[in-house]
C-alpha cells in the first residue's frame, strides 16, 4: 500500500507530516542495483504520482473496477491516458485482495474482460492460480490453499491467450486505441465496443476488438494506416479459426464491419498482398 507514506495521505491519517520517503528510498536502492524494479499496490488515483517518485509500475485497479462495473465508455475513456502513464501500470483481473477472477466475472465475461486487460498496454499481472481457473481467494496470512482441480476450459483459454503476448509487436510496439463507429442511425450498440491496434516496425500489426455487452452489437472500426489503400488485407484472428478477406480502401474509408455476439472477441492478425 504504497501510498500510505506519501506526506499527504501520512498527514491526514495521523496528523503528521513527515519528508517524502519514496523518492529518496527509490533512488538510494537504484543506485545500488539499477535493474530493481518498483511495482506499488496503490488506490485513490495516485498512481502518477508514484510513478514519478521511483516506481516502474502500479496497480491499475482503475480498470479493474470499470470493467468489473461494466461500464464500457469508461473502460475506453480510462485507456485514452497517455503511454507514459498507461505504460507503467500493472493491469489484472485478480490478485491477494480481489475475488478469483473465475468466481468474479461470468466465463464468456472474464475472457471478453481478460482480453482487454493483458492485451493492452503496461505490464500484465497474473496471479497464482488463474491460469488453472482456481476459484478460492486464499488470505495471504496463510501461504497455502486448497488443491482445487484444474479446469481446462480456463486453461486453455489462457494458453491461447499467452501465444499473442510472446509476439514483440504486442509487448513493444505502438499501440493505439480506436473509437467504434455506429454502424447506421439509432444503433446504440457501437458504444458497447471497446477496440485498439499494435503495429511494430517490422510491419507486425493486430487489431483487437471486444463486444464487452451481454447483446449482440455491431460497429465500424477505421483503421489508421494509410498504406492499406489499394490492397487486399486478410485478418486471421489469433485465438480462433476466423478468417476474412478485405480491400484495403474500406478498411481506411467507411471502417471493418464488426457484428458480435454478446463477450465476443477478436485479437485480429493482419497480412497484406
Amino acid at each position: 500500500m504504497a501510498m500510505l507514506l506519501l506526506p499527504e495521505i501520512f498527514q491526514r491519517t495521523w496528523g503528521i507530516s513527515p519528508d517524502p520517503f519514496w523518492p529518496k528510498a527509490t533512488a538510494a536502492v537504484h543506485a545500488k542495483y539499477p535493474d530493481f524494479t518498483f511495482m506499488a499496490e496503490v488506490y485513490w488515483d495516485l498512481e502518477w504520482t508514484l510513478q514519478q517518485q521511483g516506481f516502474a509500475y502500479c496497480y491499475d485497479k482503475r480498470l479493474y473496477d470499470r470493467l468489473k462495473a461494466g461500464s464500457v465508455r469508461a473502460v475506453r475513456d480510462h485507456l485514452l491516458a497517455g503511454l507514459d502513464y498507461q505504460d507503467k501500470l500493472a493491469r489484472f483481473l485478480e490478485n491477494h485482495d480481489e475475488p478469483r477472477a473465475v468466481a468474479e466475472f461470468p466465463w464468456l465475461r472474464h475472457q471478453a474482460a481478460a482480453i482487454i486487460t493483458f492485451l493492452s498496454p503496461g505490464l500484465r499481472f497474473f496471479h497464482e492460480g488463474q491460469f488453472d481457473g482456481a476459484r478460492m481467494r486464499v488470505p495471504v496470512h496463510l501461504c497455502r490453499g486448497p488443491s482445487e482441480p484444474i479446469n481446462p476450459e480456463v486453461q486453455g483459454f489462457y494458453a491461447k491467450l499467452l501465444q499473442p503476448l510472446k509476439s514483440g509487436a504486442l509487448r513493444e510496439g505502438t499501440w493505439g486505441q480506436l473509437q467504434p463507429q455506429a454502424t447506421w442511425p439509432d444503433n446504440w450498440t457501437y458504444d458497447d465496443f471497446v477496440a485498439y491496434t499494435w503495429a511494430d516496425d517490422q510491419g507486425s500489426r493486430h487489431v483487437v476488438v471486444v463486444n464487452y455487452a451481454g447483446n449482440q452489437g455491431q460497429c465500424r472500426l477505421v483503421f489508421p494506416w494509410s498504406d492499406l489503400r489499394g490492397k487486399k488485407v486478410r485478418l486471421t484472428d489469433l485465438l480462433s479459426s476466423e478468417v476474412y478477406d478485405r480491400d484495403g480502401d474500406e478498411l481506411i474509408g467507411q471502417g471493418l464491419y464488426i457484428d458480435h455476439a454478446p463477450w465476443h472477441f477478436n485479437v485480429f492478425s493482419l497480412h497484406t498482398d
